[in-house]
């Protein structure tokens, strides 16, 4: 593979709403530790950073990202110790084939023709070197021009995934694809596991830009055209590159698999569509019941995770977050707790959790798209107790961040630092805070609190007014470009 260049493209886009309580459209479920101490984001670019150590020549990664979450991005790169590439900003979401499109012109922007490396950010891997192995086959084949999908051998039917019809081949080796097939039903799902022309799709390809570019021009000109139209008016703002909104917001939603992947699959055209072998225990983790399957499991079959106690119980899934949990006398039962929501469900019922949250959202309910924990680009804050006309939160802020000088209306706030020291602006006054010292903002006073400090700031704050909504602030000057 010498002279090829090869782009890791992370696609993080996804609400992960299947996997509330832990999983919120604010805080989705790329960003979450649910298979290991690495988030599933953090473990996407690592597993593609493999690749250097196998001889691959590896750019920096290109991450496709909601503009909202894109400092949490760049936190997690720097927590994982990689060195982050090009952001790519989606102003709103319009599925995977823009998406890709916006890293391909990213990556070929210098007349380079990179090899693509594209894969979901929150999918989870058992064995990664076998992942990196079956990835640098299909960088080979890619380089000569193939479109490359990895297509993972069923285990059971599934109806929650797509398939990859392929030629016959030997186990472990690659086999030209003849067909993309949706989600089917169940009896057509039980047929296609005995089936070894059949295997799932992983949702992960690999090719180089010239051949998405192409392939997409011919099958979905009207994506193609108005991708390019929002790519040609994009604003650098290193490490971020901002697609024009408007532009974009134009955009048809398609996935890859229906804008290239269905038609380039197709008898006679002219492309060559590979499906490569992925035997490295994938899982999408894409609801609870495949959280479960993920393990690991004790010997009654149940996956517990943080400050859990089970008895009594078989094949139940346990995930406690800030309490203890108790659970006694279960089989085949989902318990997520978390600090403001508890889910328990049947584990069939697994795929009905993103209906409950729709329920939640039209009954106006926070608790569908937030946690607790609110991530903002300086820290995290999360409310701890609250009443009528008081409020108490924590508030951590990460070393050399600040947050926006601004003012409330309807609210005053009384901050106490419990570790590491505070900049505090209090009206035309700056002064310097350590732990155990505190001080009063009145309501209307213009004020900041920073953190010049190597390690984070912890304080706690207590707000007290007529109004304690997030929308009662007035910024007069911000580090991180929010209104």
């Amino acid at each position: 593979m010498s002279g090829v260049r090869v782009v890791p493209v992370v696609l993080s886009g996804g609400s992960g709403t299947r996997l509330w309580p832990l999983s919120r459209s604010a805080h989705p479920k790329q960003y979450l530790a649910l298979a290991g101490e690495a988030t599933l984001f953090q473990q996407a670019v690592l597993r593609l950073a493999a690749l250097g150590p196998a001889g691959v020549a590896v750019a920096a990664p290109s991450v496709v990202v909601n503009d909202e979450q894109r400092f949490t991005v760049l936190d997690q790169l720097r927590d994982a110790g990689i060195e982050p590439g090009r952001i790519v900003l989606e102003p709103v979401g319009r599925n995977t084939a823009p998406a890709l499109t916006l890293a391909a012109l990213d990556a070929a922007a210098d007349g380079d023709d990179p090899v693509l490396v594209v894969t979901p950010a929150d999918h989870a891997m058992v064995d990664v070197a076998a992942c990196t192995r079956a990835i640098a086959h299909a960088v080979e084949l890619a380089a000569d021009g193939a479109i490359v999908v990895f297509g993972v051998r069923p285990d059971r039917p599934d109806t929650g995934f797509g398939y990859i019809r392929c030629d016959a081949a030997a186990p472990g080796l690659a086999a030209p694809v003849q067909a993309f097939v949706e989600k089917p039903d169940l009896a057509t799902a039980t047929a296609y596991v005995a089936d070894e022309h059949y295997v799932w799709n992983s949702g992960m390809f690999v090719m180089r830009a010239s051949a998405w570019l192409d392939a997409l021009g011919e099958y979905r000109p009207d994506i193609d055209a108005a991708t390019r139209a929002a790519w040609a008016a994009r604003r650098d703002d290193p490490p971020f590159v901002r697609p024009d909104a408007a532009a974009f917001a134009a955009v048809p939603a398609e996935s890859i698999d229906y804008a290239v992947m269905e038609p380039a699959s197709r008898a006679g055209s002219g492309r060559r569509v590979t499906m490569v072998p992925l035997d490295a225990g994938w899982s999408d983790l894409g609801a609870w019941d495949a959280v479960w399957k993920f393990g690991p499991h004790d010997d009654a079959g149940n996956a517990v995770r943080g400050d859990a106690h089970v008895r009594d119980s078989r094949n139940t899934l346990v995930h406690a977050t800030s309490r203890l949990v108790g659970v006694i006398g279960l089989d085949d039962v989902t318990v997520v707790e978390t600090a403001d929501a508890v889910l328990v469900a049947h584990r069939s019922c697994s795929p009905a959790v993103k209906e409950l949250v729709g329920d939640l959202t039209r009954a106006g309910r926070a608790e569908a798209s937030a946690n607790r924990r609110v991530h903002r680009p300086w820290g995290w804050y999360e409310s701890i107790d609250q009443g009528p006309r008081f409020q108490v939160k924590r508030i951590v802020v990460k070393p050399g961040a600040r947050l926006s000088l601004q003012m409330h209306h309807h609210r005053a706030e009384h901050w106490v630092v419990v570790s590491g020291t505070a900049e505090v602006t209090n009206g035309d006054k700056v002064s310097m805070l350590s732990e155990n010292q505190s001080t009063y903002i009145p309501l209307g006073q213009t004020h900041r609190l920073g953190n010049p400090g190597k390690v984070p700031l912890e304080i706690i704050e207590v707000q007290s007014g007529s109004y304690l909504g997030e929308d009662d602030i007035v910024r007069f000057d911000d580090s991180y470009g929010r209104d």
